[in-house]
């Protein structure tokens, strides 16, 4: 199953300045930034009644506030959530659609940032925001035109890990024993 969404392509700043989101192989497309003035709390609770859940394991972004989020989507997909503190009472949303963490290709896949989504959500809770460009450190003005983003599954078909932690652990307890009881 694949995942297919839009992502800003050319941008145009207030000044009218345009520009266009870089996308490479290595860094994949240049993230966008959605920033609201609302409080973690309030956006925690919007988040939560959309169905997001806390992550337990995650790396950690600079300036990150508590813990991401993530809400599962058809799988093996999953949105990731960040919020980090932009000072000035702004908090800056970065989010992106990954395989989820419950299977092993999370570890190796393709992801890719997402900004649409997170706009219908804030829309929808009458929440108003402004889109930022971290490397220019401006306000986007006007999206011009998208990218179509398609992320293909997984070459292999997903494995859930959780349930190989636990045959793995099974087969070494009753070798375990049977070796004890050899002795």
């Amino acid at each position: 199953m694949e995942y297919v969404t839009t992502y800003p392509k050319t941008i145009s700043f207030l000044d009218g300045i345009k520009h266009k989101i870089n996308v490479d192989s290595k860094d994949g497309v240049e993230q966008l930034h959605i920033v609201v003035k609302k409080s973690f709390d309030e956006l925690m609770k919007i988040f939560t009644e959309e169905g997001f859940t806390k992550v337990k394991f995650e790396h950690k972004q600079p300036e990150q506030i508590g813990s991401g989020l993530n809400l599962k989507l058809k799988k093996p997909w999953e949105m990731h959530i960040r919020m980090v503190d932009f000072k000035k009472g702004l908090i800056g949303i970065h989010a992106e659609v990954e395989v989820s963490r419950d299977y092993l290709q999370h570890l190796f896949s393709q992801r890719t940032p997402v900004v649409y989504e997170v706009e219908e959500i804030l829309k929808k809770y009458h929440v108003e925001y402004s889109m930022w460009h971290n490397k220019i450190k401006k306000n986007v003005h006007v999206i011009l035109d998208n990218y179509k983003v398609k992320l293909a599954s997984p070459s292999i078909p997903v494995f859930a890990w959780k349930p190989m932690v636990f045959v793995i652990v099974t087969v070494v307890v009753f070798y375990g024993w049977k070796y004890l009881n050899t002795i």
